[in-house]
Parts: structure tokens; sequence; C-alpha cells
């Protein structure tokens, strides 16, 4: 009997896993954003010593790992599990990067909701009692990013106004057992959600119903309301998918005074990145520098992570598919006791 399991799409963490570090790995353009004090290391420029971009965003990646790791002292080879994932063809960023590190590994892919099924699934590994302390990290490169999914920079395209920006960051999570601090209660794992949206270059408004989706099922599986959060925190929704997933609310009922969105807190309003932030650096270089360290700092106890990402490729794209949205969601709450680091 699935006694873990509530409702239709939820799980209990009985044990209450715990975010016991984080580290952030950003570019030069994140490092001039209103987060630029949090986070760990801010490059000089996008290729970080390296001679591509890939190899710099490998760099990144191992680098956010290796600082979280730092922050909790803890050893590479202490890690029971890493879970990892980008956006790049067969995951070559987390595969490359588990490499370095030889811990049993899983590689993720859920576009920008990357992080929250990588948090999930550590959670889930060790409620379980598989494991007690599991890596949890995800990465992109704007530059990366654009020649594989869009138009290399060099051509110098021009954006439509609904775009996003492709993080260049690096976030990694350490979650462990048996600490206090940022706990892990629940979490919902979404579904696939398709409203037709074609514009690639609009993926705030195709992630945006399945962001509802899961918030929904969320709060009908667990019992909730919307209101028992401090923060209801997308993943990069942007600022048009943010508009979409409010409005979308409003027309159920549901309020939305406590939304918020990860897209939004990268970036500056003198940084002309149009619709704001996305890419599954973009979750991971906010939730800890951000959120996480307001609920030590302030009294914010309940937070709930709803990571979104749009799946669509090239390939799908040139064939005139729609992109498909999923969102998974988890919930943190605050517990007193020694500070996560």
């Amino acid at each position: 009997m699935a006694v873990k399991k509530i409702g239709g799409q939820s799980l209990v963490f009985e044990s209450r896993p715990c975010v016991a570090s984080w580290a952030a790995v950003v570019g030069p353009m994140e490092g001039e954003g209103p987060l630029k004090s949090e986070y760990d290391m801010i490059m000089k420029d996008s290729l970080f010593d390296q001679d591509s971009w890939e190899k710099a965003e490998q760099k990144m990646m191992q680098y956010s790992i290796e600082l979280a790791l730092k922050k909790a002292d803890r050893l590479p080879w202490e890690m029971d599990y890493l879970l990892g994932g980008d956006l790049l063809n067969q995951i070559i960023t987390a595969n490359f990067t588990a490499r370095v590190f030889g811990a049993p590994f899983l590689g993720l892919y859920g576009a920008c909701s990357t992080l929250a099924e990588g948090m999930i699934l550590a959670g889930i590994l060790i409620d379980g009692g598989y494991g007690d302390s599991v890596g949890a990290a995800s990465c992109s490169h704007h530059d990366t990013a654009e020649r594989q999914l869009r138009f290399p920079t060099e051509m110098g395209v021009q954006r439509s106004q609904t775009a996003q920006w492709t993080v260049t960051g690096s976030g990694a999570y350490l979650i462990r057992s048996g600490e206090t601090g940022v706990r892990m209660t629940h979490a919902t794992v979404g579904k696939v959600v398709d409203y037709g949206v074609k514009n690639a270059s609009d993926m705030g408004s195709a992630m945006a119903p399945a962001a509802l989706d899961t918030i929904r099922a969320h709060l009908e599986d667990t019992g909730r309301n919307a209101a028992d959060y401090d923060y209801i925190i997308t993943g990069d929704l942007g600022r048009r998918g943010f508009d979409s997933l409010k409005t979308l609310m409003a027309e159920e009922d549901l309020p939305a005074n406590n939304l918020t969105d990860c897209g939004l807190h990268v970036y500056g309003g003198n940084q002309d990145t149009h619709s704001g932030a996305s890419g599954c650096g973009c979750s991971a270089i906010v939730m800890g520098p951000r959120f996480f360290k307001e609920m030590r700092r302030w009294p914010r106890k309940k937070l709930l992570f709803a990571g979104t990402g749009a799946l669509l490729s090239p390939l799908t794209s040139f064939q005139g598919e729609s992109i498909p949205g999923i969102a998974h969601a988890i919930a943190f709450e605050w517990t007193e006791g020694e500070n996560s680091k």
C-alpha cells in the first residue's frame, strides 16, 4: 500500500529531508543583477577560462557542487547519489560533471523544471531510507542554449519582447537526513499540460497552465490553501508567463498575492532581458540565495516551489509542434535549530 502518497499526485516526506547547503555560480550578467551579493562565485566572462561555452558550463556546474559540499563539510564520495541535468543534448553538462565526482549518478531532463525534479527524487531517496546525502544540481548557459535551441549569438538575431534570457548559472543543493533548517515536507509530481502554444519565443505562456495544474493539484491533495504559504514560487515563467498564471489563478478563485517567479529575480530593470530569466539555472540560482536565505533571516516559515519547464526541442519546433509544459512542486518549512549553510 502506498502509505506516503496522498491524493492523485502528491507525496508526504515523513522524515522531512533537509536542504543542508546550497551554492550558486553565475555568469557576469547575472552577477550584475539584484542577487549579486548572494552568489558564491561570479564568472569574469562567459568562457570561465575554457575554450568553449560548453566546457565553461561544465566547469560552472562542477564548481557549484564542490562549493555546496564544502559548505556542508562533506566530501564528494560522501554523496550517496548525485542527481543533475541541463538543457544540452544528452544532458552532456551533467554527464561530464558526474564523471568528475564519481558518485552514483542519475541524469535528469525536465527542461527548466529539472531542479525541482531532482530535489523531489532526492527527497524520495532519503525518505525511503536509500541514502542519507544526495546532491541535486542543474545548470544552463545562455550561449550554449542559444546555439543549440535558437540562433548562434554571433548572428545578432532580434529577439521578441516575449522572449526570456537563458540564465548562465548553476545551482547545487545538498539534501540530507536528520538535520534542521529548510525541510522538505511534501511534493507534487506534475503532469504534462499542453494548451497548444507554438511560439518558442513565448515559453512562459506555454508553462503557465502546467504551473496552475500542479499548484491546484498540490492544494487539493494536501488540503491546504494558497494562503498557507508565505510564498508560492514558480520556476521561470518570466513576466509574460507570470501574468498569464495570475489570470488563470483568478479564474479559479485562487489568491495570487503571495505568488512570485524566479525569472523575475535574476536581472535588474536596466538589463535588457525582455520578459525576464529562464533556463535550468534560473530557479537553481534563485531558490537558495533568495528564498532559503530569507527563511533563515526572517520569519518565513512555509514556501511552495513549483519548478516549471517547457518541453520543446528544435526538432519538434521545426515540425510545427506545440510546446508541452510541466511543473513539479515542493513544500518547504523552516524548523528551528542549527541554520542551514
